[in-house]
C-alpha cells in the first residue's frame, strides 16, 4: 500500500503542461483503467470483510456501515460497493474483466443492480445458463457503449419470465422532492420507459425552443428551465385540478412596507408551501400577478380582505401580445405564453401604471435579468421604428447585429 500511495504522489507531481496530446491521452487510459482494478480491489476486499465479520472490529455490523462512517460514503454509493461484491461471486467473467481494469465500476453496477439474489435463485430453478450471460454482458462491457449494457441486461429479465403478464407501468413510478432550508429544492423521479419518453419529449421540446442567442447555460440548467416553464404553462393554462377548492397557484404573502422598500430585504415574504424569499423576488412575482389586500388585527387576526387587484388585466396582456410578439429582451424570441408581462416603471416601487405603453414581454429568465441590473426599454423612434433595447447593468446596451440599427 505503501508503494501505491508514492506511485500516486509521483502522478500528482507531474507537469502536465509539459506533456504533449498522445501522452496526456495514453495517461489518462492508464489511470482509468487504474481506477478500474482499485475498485475491484475494493469491491473484493469489501465483501471478503463482510464474509468474516471484519467490521465488528469497530463495532459496526457490516461493511456498509463502515464505508458510511468511517469513509463518509453515501448509502447509495456504499449499498453500491456491497451490491457488486455479492453478485460478482456468480459471474466470474465479469469479475475477471473488472480485475484487470477492462470494466468500470459503473457497469458492474448496472448488472448487479438487475441480478438480485431472489433472480439468481430464479435462474436456477428454470436451469438458466448464467455462464451465458456472464460471458456475454462481460463482452458488451468490454466493447461497446455504456448504454448497451443496459440492454444485453434486460435480456435476462425477459429470460426469467417470457411469457408473464406485462407488469403494470405504474407501479414503480416515483417522484419525491426536498426542500432546502432556504426554500429551494432538489428531486429525484424514477419512471418506467414510456413514461420516462413522455417527459423527456415534453422537457426537449421547450429547451430546443429556447435556445437564445449567447446561451452559455449547460445541459442540466437547460433541463432546469424547461421544467419550471413546463409547470408554469401549465398553471397558467388554468387546467390543472382544483387545491382546496381554489386553482393552484404561486402564493407568496409580504408586508406592504417590505413591498415598497426599494431594498433587497432578504427573507421577508414567504410563499405557499413554506419557503422564505427576498422581499425583491416578491416584487418580481407581483409583475404578472393578483394581489389581495388583507388588514391584519392587533391579535394577528385577519380583519379585512381587500378585492383582488389584477396587476394585468387580460385586455392589456393581449394588446402587450399582439404587440410584442415573444419576449423583448435582446436575443431572445421565447413564445407570448412562455411570457410574463413586466412593468417597465415597477408597479410597487416606481407607482408605474398597468398600460400597454408601460408593459413588456419577457420571459421567466429574463424577468428575472431584468430584477436584477439589467433593463429593457422601448427607444423613442416613430413607429414603426420603436423597438425594445436592452441594457446591461453598467448601463451598456445588448447589441445583436449593428447592420439592424
Amino acid at each position: 500500500m505503501s508503494e501505491l500511495r508514492s506511485a500516486v504522489d509521483a502522478l500528482a507531481a507531474d507537469d502536465l503542461h509539459a506533456l504533449t496530446d498522445g501522452v496526456l491521452l495514453e495517461r489518462t487510459a492508464e489511470i482509468v483503467q487504474t481506477i478500474n482494478r482499485l475498485q475491484a480491489e475494493l469491491v473484493r476486499t469489501v465483501r471478503h470483510g463482510d464474509v468474516i465479520g471484519a467490521a465488528e472490529r469497530e463495532g459496526l455490523k457490516t461493511m456498509q456501515s463502515l464505508l458510511r462512517g468511517h469513509h463518509h460514503y453515501s448509502p447509495g454509493a456504499a449499498a453500491a460497493v456491497v451490491q457488486a461484491g455479492r453478485v460478482l461471486e456468480h459471474l466470474p467473467h465479469l469479475e475477471a474483466a473488472f480485475a484487470e481494469g477492462a470494466v468500470t465500476a459503473a457497469q458492474v453496477g448496472v448488472v448487479a443492480d438487475a441480478l438480485r439474489p431472489r433472480d439468481i435463485a430464479a435462474a436456477e430453478e428454470q436451469g438458466i445458463d448464467l455462464d451465458a450471460f456472464d460471458r456475454a454482458w462481460t463482452e458488451v462491457a468490454r466493447t461497446l457503449p455504456h448504454a448497451k449494457l443496459g440492454l444485453a441486461v434486460q435480456a435476462f429479465a425477459n429470460a426469467l419470465d417470457p411469457d408473464g403478464p406485462e407488469p403494470d407501468p405504474t407501479e414503480n413510478r416515483s417522484l419525491t422532492f426536498s426542500h432546502r432550508p432556504d426554500g429551494s429544492g432538489s428531486g429525484r423521479f424514477d419512471l418506467d420507459a414510456v413514461g420516462f419518453e413522455k417527459a423527456m419529449a415534453a422537457i426537449e421540446s421547450i429547451v430546443q425552443a429556447d435556445r437564445p442567442l449567447g446561451d452559455v447555460r449547460n445541459r442540466a440548467q437547460q433541463q432546469g428551465d424547461a421544467f419550471v416553464q413546463l409547470c408554469d404553462n401549465a398553471l397558467a393554462q388554468g387546467g390543472l385540478p382544483f387545491l382546496r377548492t381554489v386553482k393552484p397557484h404561486v402564493l407568496v404573502t409580504i408586508n406592504i412596507e417590505d413591498l415598497v422598500d426599494p431594498a433587497t430585504g432578504r427573507d421577508t415574504a414567504t410563499t405557499g408551501f413554506g419557503a422564505t424569499i427576498s422581499a425583491a423576488r416578491a416584487r418580481w412575482v407581483a409583475c404578472d400577478s393578483a394581489v389581495t389586500r388583507i388588514v391584519m388585527g392587533p391579535d394577528g387576526l385577519p380583519l379585512d380582505i381587500g378585492r383582488t387587484k389584477r396587476v394585468v388585466p387580460p385586455h392589456v396582456r393581449r394588446a402587450v401580445e399582439e404587440r410584442d410578439g415573444h419576449c423583448v429582451f435582446a436575443g431572445c424570441f421565447n413564445p407570448t405564453h412562455w411570457c410574463d408581462v413586466h412593468h417597465v416603471l415597477e408597479w410597487v416601487l416606481d407607482q408605474g401604471d398597468t398600460s400597454l405603453d408601460n408593459s413588456a414581454l419577457l420571459c421567466e429568465r429574463h424577468h428575472t435579468k431584468v430584477h436584477h441590473g439589467f433593463r429593457v426599454e422601448r427607444d423613442d423612434g416613430a413607429p414603426p421604428g420603436r423597438r425594445w433595447r436592452t441594457h446591461r447593468p453598467d448601463g451598456t446596451e445588448i447589441v445583436l447585429d449593428r447592420l439592424l440599427n
